[in-house]
């Protein structure tokens, strides 16, 4: 008797994962390049400089993405989930540019700050007990809030550009989001797979004669690029700097904790410790890799969450592709330049559908949870409510101590250590709901017995 391949080990046909695969690189594409435009534009790069730190960035999300889906050794969750640079480091990173520290030694932190990820990985994978439904629900329903902001800002434009909230921007926003919804309802099977990939076609359609894509980075590009490592000399080692950023590291495996769960719940394919424990490792593997081939601090991407959801293929095989694909774009220059050339509107779009999933997780594992407890309720209300600070107002923790940063400026981190701490004030001792029980008894073993052989 044949045995039943789980969703998640999957191998579609090839036609099937290159199109679901474009749509995962095309989701997380603008986060992937935001990093070394900003970085680039701190330290004053002239523009074939910044055009290298992106095609470094692409090549090492790709690499990063291939271990976290397909593992090796040690290392890789197994799941689909999809690598990118994270934003918790800019503003150290920033900082060390305005104090006139140089790529090198940005380099070198980041280096430095990903072997201190990887040490530290298997005792982070101890922390799963912390994480019952109260906690992650409202952790991933904060990713999707926290998410929200930003589909909002490119429905519109953008952040910052000068016909923000045009018309043209919101007609063009919303039909990709009509479009996705449409053939949510009206169409199944591969289609209906690829509803984001086909709304932002047609988004891109639109906004064509609309004269809003640029296409002039496309024709001074190379066709062919190779991204040499160490390739703006040797990194050096600086103690605050290193300190900085393995804070920062901190911060990015409680987020990603949080997303690893996420991701299990909606792949059907609850995570283990062991599991954890592995993709943690990968976080800071992908660190190390980007500080030798001259990008940043790696995280998982919580906005392609969102696209397992609408798509319902939970194939870590697809997302390898996008590893092979993102890793072609940091070769072909003109290729990335194209993908690039897609509007932030038709982004927005997409994005509202996707990062709504996102927050739609939270509410459906918090479903699990025994609301008649009036503790239950303080716990989600209150770390809800100190998770949107950041949001809402930014400048809420301004005359904080700079290396609280990492922890201040980011709602999904204020909202883990919140709802962990609550849950154990109210909840230690027992579980939060008959439901935990049910999930203890069809945990995996590994993780019922404390396996510590990740």
């Amino acid at each position: 008797m044949s045995q039943t391949i789980h969703p998640v080990d999957e191998v579609l046909p090839f036609g099937q994962m290159l199109a679901v695969g474009i749509q995962h690189v095309l989701v997380m594409y603008a986060g992937a390049i935001a990093v070394p435009l900003i970085i680039g534009a701190a330290l004053k790069l002239p523009k074939d400089q910044v055009a290298f730190l992106i095609s470094s960035d692409l090549f090492a999300c790709g690499i990063v993405t291939l271990v976290q889906c397909i593992g090796v050794w040690k290392f890789g969750i197994r799941l689909p989930v999809i690598m990118g640079v994270s934003f918790a480091p800019v503003g150290p990173m920033v900082a060390m540019a305005s104090s006139g520290a140089g790529l090198p030694a940005i380099f070198g932190a980041t280096i430095a700050a990903g072997v201190f990820a990887i040490v530290i990985a298997p005792f982070f994978g101890r922390l799963m007990r912390f994480f019952p439904p109260i906690v992650t629900g409202t952790i991933i329903l904060t990713i999707g809030m926290t998410l929200f902001p930003v589909a909002i800002y490119w429905a519109a434009g953008g952040r910052g550009a000068p016909h923000f909230g045009d018309p043209r921007n919101l007609m063009i926003a919303g039909i990709v989001l009509l479009a996705i919804l449409l053939i949510n309802k009206y169409l199944r099977g591969f289609i209906a797979n690829i509803s984001v990939l086909l709304g932002m076609a047609i988004g891109f359609a639109i906004a064509l004669p609309l004269g809003l894509i640029d296409f002039s980075g496309i024709g001074r590009a190379a066709w062919f690029a190779p991204v040499r490592p160490f390739a703006f000399g040797m990194p050096t080692f600086d103690f605050a700097a290193i300190a900085s950023l393995c804070l920062v590291m901190v911060v990015i495996m409680v987020e990603s904790l949080g997303m690893f769960l996420a991701l299990g719940d909606l792949a059907m394919r609850p995570v283990s410790r062991a599991d954890a424990t592995r993709g943690l490792r990968t976080d800071g593997l992908g660190t190390v890799i980007g500080g030798i081939f001259n990008t940043f601090p790696h995280s998982s991407f919580s906005q392609n969450i969102g696209l397992v959801g609408i798509t319902g293929v939970k194939s870590r095989w697809v997302v390898a592709v996008s590893g092979v694909i993102l890793m072609l774009l940091g070769l072909l220059p003109k290729l990335s330049n194209l993908i690039a050339s897609i509007p932030v509107v038709v982004l927005g779009g997409a994005g509202i559908a996707m990062f709504g999933m996102v927050a739609a997780t939270g509410v459906k594992i918090l479903s699990k949870v025994d609301f008649e407890s009036k503790n239950n309720l303080l716990i989600v209300a209150i770390s809800l409510g100190v998770g949107v600070i950041p949001l809402t107002a930014p400048t809420f923790f301004g005359q904080m101590p700079a290396w609280a940063g990492p922890l201040t400026h980011s709602g999904i981190t204020l909202t883990a250590v919140v709802a962990i701490l609550l849950n154990a004030l109210f909840n230690r001792g027992r579980p939060t709901d008959d439901v935990q029980r049910e999930i203890a008894a069809d945990m995996p073993l590994s993780l019922r017995q404390g396996d510590d052989n990740a």
